[in-house]
């Protein structure tokens, strides 16, 4: 869900500038609904059908000369179709074999083997969402916290951070995302310390009440620390482990290991300097990379063509 979030933040800003695009999704019911909800132009395809290149009817029907993948893991073949009708390809943060075609890799959460023919690797090309410019502030002490692990929350770490926080005897919200499919054990482990919120309207805005947030280690960490939210980062995946090894450098965020690792021990939420954390979280991170891709896009577009 991550991914498909980071492909909304980009079309806003598509729109903005008068680009026109369509998002070409797997058969995700939830995600498919979300798109026809907000009329949002879409294609859903079989990312296994590596044989039939249906890549080339979706380009010809949109008369398409830009493709951006947000994948994670491209196979090479859906490149290969790609770029054999002359369309450029560009790709965010992905580590498959389909970005040693890519014409631009634009790399802000991945840091090795970097594929591609021309990369563009840094925080200057994270896309973020566009309403952390509204909902930006300052936190100096510690009040409220929130748990948010994800449009998915694969694993139900949710549930697991309940249990520690409740030892700590601490208390939290929780923001449970459109996939979240723990739900009974999550009920069996809440108290009157504990309120669930089932995918919130905007998650940006509902940061603004909070001191700090458990997160997991994708983009909803960074975007969190640009609002001037502070955060305990918990890796759901093995590559997320080097992603929140990263943000906690910046000073906004802390590692608190592996899901399946993390204990009352490494949730150290007792020795935690709010108004540092904060200050450095909102510095560290510029709200600008959607509109800097869009600018390397355009350049290498424009040269192309000629």
């Amino acid at each position: 869900m991550g991914h498909f979030y980071r492909a909304l933040n980009i079309l806003h800003y598509f729109g903005k500038i008068g680009e026109t695009a369509v998002v070409v999704i797997n058969h995700d019911k939830i995600a498919v609904q979300l798109l026809k909800n907000g009329a949002v132009p879409y294609e859903t395809v079989d990312y296994t059908d590596i044989i039939s290149n249906w890549e080339k009817n979706i380009i010809h029907k949109y008369q398409a000369d830009v493709w951006l993948l947000d994948k994670f893991e491209t196979r090479a073949e859906l490149a290969w179709h790609v770029k054999n009708e002359g369309v450029v390809l560009a790709a965010i943060d992905d580590c498959g074999e389909g970005a040693d075609h890519a014409d631009l890799h634009f790399c802000a959460m991945q840091f090795h083997n970097l594929r591609g023919k021309h990369i563009y690797a840094g925080k200057e090309y994270m896309v973020l969402n566009p309403e952390i410019a509204k909902y930006r502030r300052q936190r100096t002490i510690l009040n409220k916290i929130l748990i948010t692990m994800g449009g998915s929350d694969t694993y139900g770490v949710t549930v697991k951070v309940v249990k520690i926080l409740k030892e700590k005897g601490l208390k939290a919200d929780i923001v449970t995302g459109p996939a979240f499919q723990h739900k009974a054990l999550l009920d069996q482990e809440l108290d009157d310390g504990f309120t669930v919120f089932d995918t919130v309207p905007s998650l940006i805005e509902k940061f603004y009440e909070y001191d700090l947030a458990v997160t997991g280690g994708g983009v909803t960490c960074f975007e969190a620390n640009a609002s001037g939210l502070p955060c305990i980062v918990i890796a759901n995946e093995m590559h997320e482990i080097e992603t929140a090894e990263y943000i906690a450098r910046f000073g906004g965020a802390r590692f608190a290991g592996y899901c399946q690792d993390i204990s009352i021990e490494t949730m150290d939420i007792d020795h935690i300097n709010i108004e540092r954390m904060s200050a450095a979280a909102l510095h560290a991170f510029p709200l600008n990379g959607v509109e800097n891709i869009y600018h390397v896009i355009e350049r290498y577009r424009n040269r192309y063509e000629r």
